[in-house]
């Protein structure tokens, strides 16, 4: 479960209180007693309620730790009448002590304010050790003032400092790896993003290349028409110029917001193993949604770090989704990867339904298609022709061969221009 996830179960402030209290109080009862004769306990409620602050810090926390402590307290007396016949004051006796544990470890990063931690996991361990020492400790001791316990050696003590020191950094540990998946899941989402950016721009791109022709023609057919004195006609050219004009603008603007957002996630470095295992568990799931069942196989021979990672990504998805809708029901996608001399090439193959021999010349041109939604309307017929001007904004080479049952892609790309 996400960090998210976590949060959003946990809910507002006065529910978050009554959550924590109840998960933490339970899980005191999976414990071990190390010291005979007494109720002193090594449970894991410690280690619920410091993952829980962790996860929500920004709540009061020694409120917090004030209900958590009454709530495990009262938890355990209702445990020893229901379960043992112990005076009130005995059990009372017996449980206060873990009053003291919650409240003073919750003290503890209240003063030290936990936010600026969290992006340091050795120093947030070391606090915690700390806090959690202090908390045993006096636990054990109040333990001992009520009960006139009488083992306080040198065993005790190292007991409770190494099982601070082993739940602290547990905890510490667990948070961090929960942390790492979440943000290794939002940087594949912001990828995806930053590739469905790029390829926009490069369409805007073109649209705007398109646009500067017209306003060009429409320019030149307004100079015409006035200098043929046709005076209504020229104007009507003119205020067309200036209408396509405005378009231009207005184009520029937002293809330079996309640039900037797209170039900025380009500065990024990932593994090129990292890109193409970006590419197959994002069409994995493409084929699900289609409910296709197809076996994808990857081989790299090479890895290196790559700063090109969203046009990588941007022309590696585009063909390996149109590969997800060449396969009818059943089929397998093999991308090879290897370094030869100067260059990187990138094998794409499918068992889709082919590309005719006749449209193998125009596959790359705008336009070229052979999908159609339910009602007959054409797609677009741009993706190829982008994958061809990514290829080419990289220096690189693309061929695509269909034999009867099997498509071909071949890249090659000079391994300067995508190497970090």
């Amino acid at each position: 479960m996400s960090i998210t996830k976590l949060k959003n179960s946990i809910g507002t402030t006065g529910v978050t209180y009554v959550v924590i209290a109840l998960l933490t109080a339970i899980a005191s009862e999976i414990k071990v007693i190390p010291f005979n004769g007494e109720n002193f306990r090594f449970g894991l409620g410690s280690i619920t309620f410091f993952l829980l602050i962790l996860i929500r810090p920004s709540i009061p926390l020694i409120r917090t730790g004030l209900i958590t402590g009454i709530t495990v307290v009262c938890f355990r007396l209702i445990g020893d009448f229901t379960t043992e016949t112990i005076s009130f004051w005995a059990s009372l006796q017996n449980h206060l002590p873990a009053f003291l544990y919650y409240v003073l470890f919750a003290i503890g990063f209240s003063i030290i304010k936990i936010e600026p931690y969290k992006a340091f996991p050795l120093l947030l361990g070391a606090w915690a050790l700390l806090f959690e020492f202090i908390g045993n400790s006096a636990e054990h001791l109040m333990r001992y003032l009520l009960s006139m316990h009488v083992d306080l050696g040198f065993r005790e003590w190292a007991l409770i400092a190494g099982t601070a020191l082993f739940r602290s950094f547990f905890v510490v540990g667990l948070y961090s790896m929960i942390t790492v998946s979440e943000q290794k899941k939002q940087m594949q989402e912001m990828l995806g993003v930053g590739a469905d950016l790029y390829a926009e721009s490069l369409y805007l791109q073109k649209s705007l290349d398109h646009i500067e022709q017209i306003t060009a023609a429409s320019h030149e057919l307004y100079r015409k028409l006035k200098k043929e004195n046709l005076q209504e006609l020229s104007v009507q050219a003119l205020l067309i110029t200036q209408e396509i004009h405005e378009v231009k603008k207005d184009t520029q603007r937002i293809l330079s917001g996309i640039s900037s957002i797209s170039t900025e996630k380009r500065n990024d470095v990932l593994l090129l193993s990292e890109v193409l295992s970006l590419v197959v568990t994002a069409n994995d799931k493409y084929s699900i949604l289609l409910r296709k069942k197809i076996a994808f196989q990857l081989s790299l021979s090479v890895d290196f770090e790559t700063t090109q990672q969203i046009p990588l990504l941007a022309l590696l998805n585009n063909l390996t989704a149109n590969a997800v809708e060449s396969i009818e029901q059943k089929g397998e996608i093999t991308v090879t990867v290897y370094e030869e001399a100067a260059y990187t090439h990138f094998i794409l193959k499918d068992t889709g339904i082919g590309i005719l021999e006749e449209d193998l010349p125009i596959i790359f041109e705008a336009g070229y298609t052979t999908k159609f939604n339910n009602h007959g309307v054409a797609a677009t017929g741009i993706g190829l022709s982008h994958v061809q001007h990514i290829i080419q904004t990289l220096e690189g080479q693309i061929q695509v061969e269909s034999l009867d049952e099997e498509t071909i892609f071949q890249i090659r790309i000079p391994t300067k221009n995508i190497r970090k």
